[in-house]
């Protein structure tokens, strides 16, 4: 059957409408739409410009904080704290069009933080559908339309569970599994994990105890066909099955000062973990058992042995493992054993705390350093190749005698979304 022309015109036109839409892709939580911190957006520079700083899009003021955006549908959403705001400091959720940077809507919370580095939220917003998911530094949980921001179900996690909150803060961003919110707690009588309907708030399940939180995102993973949900948390290693929270393996892993911070990462049927005090951990997983492979030296204070992560996630493949250790070293480490391969100081400097954040682009990687610089480079087995460099954002957080910038940016709609303490920002990143 053959169709008019005019019918076949007005097809033509519409898929010519669609394919932009199509193309361009959302980064509408932690780590992008997979949770795997790579980007997969086609049409994005080899090369970024040599100007001073970056040329924006556009600008917009915000206050203080450490958590990332999420981008989404054309909005932007991230949170802040405002010391200033009369007549109590408040924690903020910022809705932002995409577009133009203009606030769409927020919220605000009165807060009085105690934790330490109380400059503001951690963890990055998620969302869903219609709905964006935010946790604020002291355990305040919302879930709010994306549409006006209204609020369509909340909880208080130190009210509602008794959560003793990490010295940090809660950090941890959420998890959207099917219908549930699956989220770090750290709750009293076995609620440390805590599986919500995300529509509704109400508790599906909850899992593990510890005495300490953690900040590290719980992810899902399938291993020998077997769907697991990991949580690293300050006492061990385990794996939940995420449909009834009921546990299928554990590995002791007790961590100094509970700082497991850095996303479990899967390669195959094995499972990376590193730890800033603690180190490196291979994990292999066998249907529902699991067992150490190789496990790196505790930290010393003068040298380091594999890979000792504070704020970064590592790439890793089947073969190598990249990522930045306590000390500021970009390294590279064999996947089978934790030899170390490589280091360099170039993409980050060399002190301790110093870091980098790193999303994989096709053949090669997007660096995000915390003195603000963005970077395009290869890493391979061979060393670190730096293919371009330019000012992203100023840095203005100020830790020991260096100003910093400590939030993983959003890389959404061939653009990257930073932010620092003083304003958000969108940066073009198109080679067309």
């Amino acid at each position: 059957m053959t169709f008019p022309f005019p019918w076949m015109l007005l097809c033509l036109i519409g898929l010519l409408l669609i394919v932009p839409d199509a193309r361009a892709e959302d980064w509408p939580q932690w780590g992008g739409p997979k949770r795997d911190l790579v980007w997969r957006e086609k049409g994005i520079v080899k090369k970024l410009p040599t100007s001073e700083l970056l040329p924006r899009v556009w600008s917009t003021p915000i206050k203080a904080g450490y958590a990332g955006p999420a981008v989404a549908n054309g909005r932007v959403f991230i949170t802040d704290y405002d010391v200033d705001h009369e007549p109590a400091a408040v924690e903020r959720v910022l809705c932002l069009d995409a577009k133009d940077g203009s606030i769409l809507w927020k919220h605000q919370l009165e807060t009085n933080y105690t934790v330490s580095y109380p400059a503001g939220p951690r963890a990055t917003p998620v969302v869903d559908g219609n709905r964006v998911y935010t946790i604020g530094t002291m355990g305040n949980m919302f879930c709010f339309d994306v549409e006006n921001g209204k609020i369509i179900w909340q909880k208080d996690f130190v009210k509602d569970y008794s959560t003793r909150l990490p010295t940090w803060g809660m950090a941890a961003s959420p998890l959207i599994d099917g219908d549930q919110l699956i989220t770090l707690v750290g709750g009293a009588d076995d609620a440390l994990i805590v599986s919500f309907d995300k529509f509704t708030g109400k508790e599906i399940w909850r899992s593990l105890t510890d005495k300490d939180v953690g900040y590290s995102p719980p992810m899902i993973y399938t291993f020998n066909g077997i769907r697991q949900l990991i949580a690293w948390h300050p006492g061990a290693v385990s794996s939940i099955n995420p449909a009834n929270g009921k546990k299928y393996w554990e590995i002791p892993f007790p961590i100094r000062v509970g700082l497991c911070i850095s996303t479990p990462r899967q390669l195959g049927n094995r499972l990376f973990v590193t730890a800033f005090y603690n180190g490196p951990m291979m994990i292999e997983v066998q249907g529902k058992t699991a067992k150490i492979v190789w496990k790196g030296d505790s930290e010393n204070e003068i040298k380091t042995d594999g890979l000792h992560c504070i704020m970064s996630t590592p790439f890793v493949n089947k073969t190598h493992i990249y990522g930045v250790g306590s000390y500021g070293a970009l390294r590279c480490l064999k996947a089978d054993t934790g030899e170390r391969v490589w280091e360099t100081f170039e993409a980050t400097g060399e002190d301790r705390w110093w870091n980098a954040f790193i999303i994989s682009h096709e053949d090669r990687f997007f660096l995000h350093n915390e003195q603000g610089d963005l970077i395009i480079a290869n890493l391979t087995p061979q060393g670190y190749q730096e293919l371009s460099r330019a000012k992203l954002i100023e840095p203005t957080r100020k830790v020991k005698r260096r100003l910093t910038i400590w939030s993983h940016p959003a890389f959404a709609m061939k653009s990257i979304f930073a932010r620092n303490d003083n304003e958000i920002i969108r940066v073009n990143l198109s080679a067309e």
